[in-house]
């Protein structure tokens, strides 16, 4: 039977946004923590409204969530890299720091947030590594550091499973995201020695998601391409043209359609409104409104 691509919109959010265990195993996975630091459960944290890089705020698919320890997580998955995503990162992550206290609360009380950012472009095409780390650290003496907030990008194009000797469950993490492609028939017996990826692998048939689903699947797809067009046009003419936003912001309705469509039969089937909060990202208002 086919698979569908976990990359996408659709199928990421249904792995990682409604299924806490898989999220926990993929970021105690991916993420630089120590023994002591391990994540044990989680829970989700309603996405925010932040600022979206214009033409662009589609190719990003956003997951939040909290630890036993207080700690915050940022996933998000960028499907074309452009200059302003980093910048977006940095704020979202200060943003979740700062407002872990009310007025007049110590300082003591804030926890760390990681941003996690799985980058499906290469953005330092100079350096050979494709995970990349960052704390706030001194300069002289990189050992000092000021806690708070750290930053993983993983450029996943750059990732190949023989570079990486240790850490056997990234291994399989990563090349889950990579290996499983729109339409893949033949799934990787590896995938079913773990319990959390072969539930995750299990997630993606194609048999699973309904017409309208499938639908906003495809659409999705089809604005990634089409702002990977926008960025090299924009790279090479320095602006972009106003047919060409047009076009874009077409696409962007489309894809806004779609999530409605999706919205209105998981309502129709009774299903819990958070659920459907989490796996279209509209508002409660606006799916009671359907």
């Amino acid at each position: 039977m086919p698979y569908l691509d976990p990359k996408n919109d659709l199928t990421f959010k249904k792995v990682f946004g409604q299924h806490p265990h898989l999220l926990k195993s993929f970021l105690n996975a991916m993420l630089p923590l120590e023994e002591d630091q391990v994540i044990e459960s989680l829970e989700y944290l309603p996405i925010e409204l932040v600022p979206d890089i214009i033409l662009f705020k589609n190719t990003i698919v956003d997951v939040r969530c909290k630890d036993n320890k207080g700690r915050q997580f940022i996933v998000e998955m960028q499907m074309n890299w452009t200059s302003s995503f980093r910048q977006r990162v940095l704020f979202n992550a200060s943003k979740a720091y700062i407002k872990q206290l009310d007025k007049n609360e110590e300082y003591t009380l804030l926890n760390p947030v990681y941003a996690l950012s799985l980058v499906n472009d290469i953005y330092e095409p100079e350096m050979k590594s494709f995970y990349h780390h960052y704390k706030i650290v001194h300069i002289e003496n990189i050992d000092k550091q000021i806690e708070g907030l750290e930053f993983i990008f993983i450029e996943l194009p750059k990732f190949k499973p023989q570079n990486i000797s240790e850490k056997k469950l990234q291994v399989l993490w990563l090349r889950y995201l990579t290996e499983i492609k729109d339409g893949s028939i033949e799934i990787s017996s590896d995938f079913y020695d773990n319990p959390d990826t072969k539930e995750a692998v299990d997630y993606l048939q194609e048999s699973a998601f309904s017409k309208a689903e499938l639908e906003y699947y495809d659409k999705y797809w089809d604005i990634v391409a089409s702002e990977k067009t926008v960025i090299k046009d924009s790279e090479k003419k320095g602006e972009i043209k106003g047919e060409i936003k047009g076009r874009i912001e077409g696409k962007i309705e489309g894809i806004i359609e779609g999530k409605i469509e999706v919205a209105r039969i998981m309502k129709q089937n009774n299903e819990d409104i958070n659920k459907i909060v989490k796996f279209t990202g509209l508002s409660k208002e606006e799916i009671e409104k359907l």
